[in-house]
């Protein structure tokens, strides 16, 4: 699937994200725009996976069991984590679906339709993941991750701009906290080819094992040493 690059229309975006950090639907719009063959290239990575044959055929989609089956998911697993976290946060499991809608790309090829969903219904649980929480540095940390992971240039165009945007509040301890997202990203096994729909009963810490997540050390002593309260164990 062909991409070209909007310079004009991403700077436009960068612009509007910078001015309202909440405008999750400009960060939709910087991705795709920027983006150039990176969606194909993970799609490819994904096609390879011995899982993804079965993913992509499924009859329910991830946010189908991000949706109707928190219920079931037993304390101290990370399902469980990700529920606590979208409930002290006030979110819900089909909130990036809205904000996505705002963006005009479609993709008409049924299967990289459905990964496209697929990474999109995930956002949320890297960061209960990752531990990096919701605030502007939690996100920006979160991207840098995210870029190291994906290899989208929008993504680290945002990254860029963030940091920039957030250095007079922290210095330039900015950049070793988004480098070290980076780092920890890159060790990571890959999280878009995940089975969430399996993780998601098993406990957090062997999760987190399995996926060699990191602690973001960097993040928490820029927020004073204090972990972000909805992503604490429980």
């Amino acid at each position: 699937m062909a991409e070209r690059i909007e310079i004009f229309k991403a700077l436009g975006a960068l612009r509007r994200l910078v001015k309202n950090p909440e405008a999750t639907e400009e960060v939709f719009t910087i991705i795709r725009t920027l983006s150039g063959q990176s969606f194909e290239r993970e799609f490819k990575r994904f096609e390879a996976l011995e899982q993804a044959e079965a993913l992509l055929k499924a009859d329910r989609e991830l946010l189908s069991y991000l949706v109707e089956d928190a219920a079931e998911w037993p304390p101290g697993s990370f399902g469980a984590l990700y529920r606590r976290f979208l409930n002290l946060e006030g979110l819900s499991a089909d909130g990036l679906v809205k904000a996505s809608e705002g963006d005009n790309l479609v993709i008409e090829e049924p299967r990289r339709a459905k990964f496209g969903r697929r990474q999109r219904d995930q956002h949320d649980l890297w960061h209960t993941l990752t531990e990096y929480g919701r605030d502007e540095l939690g996100e920006l940390c979160l991207l840098a991750f995210t870029y190291a992971q994906t290899g989208n240039r929008g993504i680290a165009a945002i990254v860029v701009v963030g940091a920039l945007k957030l250095r007079p509040y922290f210095g330039w301890k900015v950049f070793k906290a988004v480098k070290q997202a980076y780092r920890h990203g890159k060790e990571a096994q890959w999280l878009p080819g995940q089975i969430w729909e399996h993780l998601l009963t098993q406990p957090t810490a062997a999760v987190r094992a399995t996926l060699k997540i990191q602690e973001p050390t960097v993040y928490w002593a820029l927020r004073g040493g204090e972990r972000f309260p909805s992503l604490l164990a429980h």
